[in-house]
C-alpha cells in the first residue's frame, strides 16, 4: 500500500515514536494494513508478510505501549482550525471481537439489540482527522462532546448536528473562544434563527471521513476484542489519510 517515497516518511516517525528498525519492518506494517484493508483474521495472512504470528505480535505491543495513537498524532501537523467538525459513527462489532480477558477494556455495548462500538471524530476545514476517541455503541453522542472539545485546540466554528444539541457543550464550546453552529432539536422553544445553514451544509466532510474510515473492512466491522487494539487500527487508517499531505 507505500510507495517508496510514503515509506520513507511513515519510517521516520515510526523511528520518532520508539518503533525500532527491524528486519522485516515494512512487510510487517504492510501486513498490518493488509489485514485492516480485508478484513482477514490474522492466522490467514499471506506468507508474503513473514508469519502472521509476528505480524500480530508487532502489532498488539504498538497498540498497548499506544505508539500507533503517536504515528496518528506526529502527522496532524498544522490542521486548518477555522472550522472543526465533530460526529459520531456506530460500527457493529462481529462475534469474534468477543471474549477478552476479564478486567480488560473492551468499548462494546448494545445499540439497537447488537453488540457495537462508536467512533467519535473531529474533522478540520480540509476533512482530515484530527483526533477521535472509541466507546461502546450506546453512548450519546452529546456526552462524549466535551471531551473532543476539551481534547482539540481553539477551533474558529464548531459544528455538529443535532445529536449534540446541549447547552452545556454551547457553553463549553463559546469558553474555548469558538462559535458553536449545532442545530436544536425541532421541539425547541429557542429555534435556530442564529444557525449559519450554509457552513452546516459543509458538515458532510465528517461524514466523508467516516465513509473513507470504512473502506477499511477490519474498521467498518469490529473484529479486535480490545478497545485498545480496535483503537489504534482507526489511527493507523486516519494516518494513512494524512501520509500524503
Amino acid at each position: 500500500m507505500f510507495t517508496d517515497d510514503l515509506w520513507l516518511k511513515l519510517k521516520a516517525i515510526m523511528m520518532a515514536v520508539g518503533i525500532y528498525n527491524k528486519p522485516f519492518l515494512r512487510q510487517t506494517l504492510e501486513g498490518i494494513f493488509y489485514r485492516l484493508r480485508v478484513g482477514y483474521p490474522w492466522i490467514d495472512l499471506p506468507d508474503i508478510f513473514v508469519n502472521w504470528k509476528a505480524v500480530y505480535k508487532r502489532f498488539n505491543e504498538w497498540s498497548r505501549k499506544e505508539k500507533l495513537m503517536n504515528i496518528f498524532s506526529s502527522l496532524v501537523i498544522d490542521p486548518d482550525l477555522e472550522w472543526e467538525f465533530i460526529g459520531g459513527s456506530i460500527v457493529k462489532a462481529h462475534q469474534h471481537s468477543s471474549g477478552a480477558a476479564y478486567g480488560q477494556e473492551r468499548a462494546i455495548g448494545k445499540s439497537v439489540a447488537v453488540n457495537t462500538t462508536k467512533i467519535h471524530m473531529a474533522v478540520d476545514s480540509g476533512g482530515l482527522p484530527i483526533h477521535f476517541s472509541i466507546t461502546g455503541g450506546e453512548v450519546h453522542d452529546c456526552k462524549e462532546g466535551p471531551k473532543l472539545i476539551a481534547e482539540r485546540p481553539k477551533a474558529d466554528y464548531v459544528v455538529a448536528d443535532r445529536g449534540y444539541d446541549s447547552e452545556d457543550l454551547r457553553i463549553q464550546i463559546k469558553d474555548k473562544g469558538s462559535i458553536p453552529v449545532i442545530p436544536r432539536k425541532k421541539n425547541s422553544k429557542t429555534g435556530n434563527d442564529d444557525i449559519d445553514w450554509c457552513l452546516y451544509k459543509y458538515r458532510h466532510l465528517v461524514e466523508n471521513i467516516f465513509a473513507r474510515l470504512k473502506h477499511f473492512r477490519a474498521i467498518a466491522t469490529r473484529y479486535d476484542k480490545l478497545k485498545r487494539n480496535y483503537e489504534g487500527s482507526v489511527a493507523l487508517a486516519c494516518a494513512f489519510l494524512w501520509l500524503p499531505m
